[in-house]
């Protein structure tokens, strides 16, 4: 089963303005990508048909940013590329664009005069490599001459080129089908084939391109292209002509000649590459609908599981992890362990969570998991306070699903007693247990970490609401774990301090006034802020809070916080709430937890939301027709086709922002719907 298509009206492609917000991205599974805009007109740094990721899964870096198409046929010049400068769009040859989609690899098809030029790029997958196919249509009695050029570059993703200031330094060497580039900082060779037609050396630069998004954030936004000559083809007349262009980059020409030979040096085997990968996700599709027979396939569940796969990465030793948003995040842990329940668990992939698992167990340092990992770098931040609780949430997930206990008891288990007893006697960032058994901590640790010049946003120090739920959680996992393990002193250890701790939690959070949560304990008060943290009191496996306040609370969020993509995180009548996430970075970290809405946070509110109603299947087909339905519906026709993103405004109509792809948005509610709604939970005999 192949996905199906998502595919845009000529109306929508018309109005220029609204076809440049929808952009496709697709990955290859090392970090690397490929990915614009449905016009083919660059609007991000962060775009381009070959993103490789050179040392997988990090160091990203653009080395293809695009292919612009012209064809000549008698006295006429028709060009298919468009690209944006300050002042102007030139060529315009979104204007030639007569349909768009995804299914899953972008596609677009143009016409003018007697020709229609058909154009699908794809990634293989493992490889830094892109491929676009073409179908030429030449139904004139003349010939005409397609000829493409390549737009090259070779920087990290982060950064653009001003050739004045920064040249870019290369060597250039060609054949009659290849066009080889080796750039000298990084050293990496780009090189261009085609499968027929002839390649002419014509070094030009194009200079000043404008990316219009990186302006409105604030960022660098010009940027310098190299074209080193272009590809000609003669097109018959009253003939199709069906032929390919492969790019791959690497460390020298000899690994980049090898990608190509891979995909195929004849528009045939550049045609079975291409059905290898449509199979490879047809596959992954089977899988999932195997694993849960009695699910139905819909449109949008398939777009899901699709978006969900392509999340997932490994580096050169096969080792998988979780990018956290693509285009421009890292493996970052708060988010992979958030993530791995609906990314990996719910679709039977215990490897790939075994591996992710194992792979943060060896970052941890003084019983801290780790925030993320450098891209550039490699290094990793521990500026946490929750990352290890979703690791042991995530672990006792594991646990149930795969039922792997050998792993899990010879490999883990030791290590997240360190965890556990660090968090008790004290770690790094005030990270410590109160005499009330709740934990307390410092500024800036939790998931709402936003700072303006050194100064958090929202600090929230002191005790945070869901900081209290995770570390009740992690104690009842280990509980569970310790009873499996047949360590019955252990268990009881744990027990009682959970006990103590929600005790506690129950008798300091409650806010009477407003019937829900405190957001934050702090050192000289409490914040009463409405906000969507609270709901973790209650979605988690364990809830810390008494059953009978459970329906107030998701009633509360439910009127202040629930959107149609997702959750704000501030009610509207705070005086601190900021409807829109724009402008330079400064005014989107005040807005980013002031109101902004998260779609992950759909996951928390639909397993609470259902738990407060018992999991009725009244209750259960509501959320699905009314609200989860709707959402992803929403979200896969919008910013990044057949993905959900990672925030958009609080205010109507809810402009999406920030990344186009986001691991955590995809994942909660997919689990959401496969746990709750649907019911299927964890089948492992423990």
């Amino acid at each position: 089963m192949n996905l199906s298509e998502i595919a845009l009206t000529k109306e929508t492609l018309s109005s220029f303005n609204e076809a440049l917000t929808k952009e496709w991205l697709a990955t290859n599974g090392l970090g690397g990508y490929a990915s614009s805009t449905v016009l083919g007109i660059n609007t991000r740094k962060y775009h381009g048909l070959l993103v490789a990721a050179l040392h997988p899964p990090g160091d990203r870096t653009v080395c293809l940013s695009k292919l612009d198409e012209d064809i000549l046929v008698g006295g006429d010049t028709y060009r298919f590329g468009a690209n944006e400068f300050a002042d102007a769009i030139y060529p315009q040859g979104h204007t030639l664009l007569n349909s768009f989609s995804v299914s899953p690899f972008p596609t677009w098809t143009y016409r003018a005069g007697s020709i229609e030029l058909t154009k699908t790029v794809f990634l293989p997958r493992l490889k830094n490599a892109a491929s676009a196919i073409y179908t030429v249509s030449n139904s004139g009695d003349s010939e005409a001459t397609l000829r493409v050029y390549p737009m090259l570059t070779c920087r990290h993703f982060h950064t653009t080129i001003n050739r004045k200031e920064t040249p870019l330094q290369f060597t250039q060497k060609s054949s009659s089908l290849t066009s080889e580039t080796t750039f000298q900082q990084p050293h990496v060779t780009v090189m261009c084939r085609a499968t027929d037609g002839v390649f002419h050396e014509q070094i030009n630069w194009v200079d000043n391109l404008f990316y219009r998004v990186e302006a409105a954030r604030g960022e660098s936004s010009s940027d310098d292209c190299l074209q080193p000559g272009y590809f000609e083809f003669t097109l018959p007349p009253n003939q199709e002509k069906k032929l390919a262009i492969n790019t791959a980059a690497g460390p020298d020409g000899e690994v980049t000649g090898q990608i190509l030979d891979l995909i195929g040096n004849t528009i045939d085997e550049v045609g079975t590459s291409f059905s290898r990968e449509l199979a490879a996700q047809a596959s992954m599709l089977d899988d999932f609908y195997r694993l849960h027979p009695n699910v139905s396939r819909a449109d949008w569940l398939s777009w899901v599981l699709y978006a969900a796969d392509s999340l997932m990465v490994q580096d050169a030793a096969g080792k998988k992890a979780v990018v956290a948003g693509y285009p421009w995040f890292e493996p970052w842990g708060r988010d992979s362990f958030v993530s791995l329940p609906g990314l990996l668990l719910v679709r039977g992939k215990f490897r790939e969570a075994r591996d992710i698992l194992q792979s943060f167990n060896r970052l941890c340092r003084e019983g801290i998991i780790p925030n993320y990992v450098a891209d550039r770098t490699g290094e990793a931040a521990y500026n946490t306070v929750d990352g290890t609780l979703w690791y042991i949430n995530a672990v006792h997930k594991y646990l149930r699903y795969a039922g792997d206990v050998a792993t899990v008891r010879a490999e883990l288990w030791r290590s997240m007693q360190v965890m556990v007893d660090a968090y008790r006697k004290g770690t790094s960032f005030g990270i410590r247990l109160d005499s009330d058994s709740l934990l307390t901590h410092g500024a800036r640790l939790t998931w709402m970490d936003a700072e303006v010049n050194g100064e958090a946003v929202t600090s929230r120090a002191g005790k945070a609401v869901e900081i209290q739920a995770l570390w009740y959680n992690a104690l009842r996992s280990m509980q569970s774990m310790a009873v499996i393990f047949s360590d019955f002193d252990t268990a009881a250890k744990y027990g009682e301090i959970a006990d103590k701790a929600r005790t506690s939690f129950n008798q300091k959070f409650w806010n009477p006034s407003s019937g829900c949560l405190f957001d934050v304990l702090e050192p000289r008060g409490v914040d009463a802020s409405v906000r969507p943290n609270q709901l973790f009191a209650i979605s988690l496996d364990y809830p810390i809070l008494y059953g009978d306040k459970w329906q107030r609370v998701v009633d509360m969020v439910n009127r202040e916080l629930v959107t149609p993509y997702g959750l704000r995180t501030l009610s509207p009548s705070d005086p601190k709430f900021i409807g829109k996430c724009s402008g330079d970075r400064a005014s989107r970290d005040r807005a980013y937890h002031n109101g902004t809405v998260w779609p992950w946070l759909l996951g928390s509110f639909v397993t609470a939301y259902l738990k407060a109603e018992g999991h009725e299947q009244l209750a259960r087909e509501h959320v699905l027709q009314t609200l989860m339905e709707p959402f992803f519906s929403g979200w896969l026709k919008q910013a990044g086709l057949g993905t959900i993103g990672e925030i958009c405004d609080a205010d109507s109509p809810h402009l999406p922002r920030g990344c186009i792809s986001q691991a955590w948005s995809v994942a909660e509610p997919l689990r959401a719907y496969v746990e709750d709604v649907l019911m299927i939970k964890p089948s492992a005999k423990l």
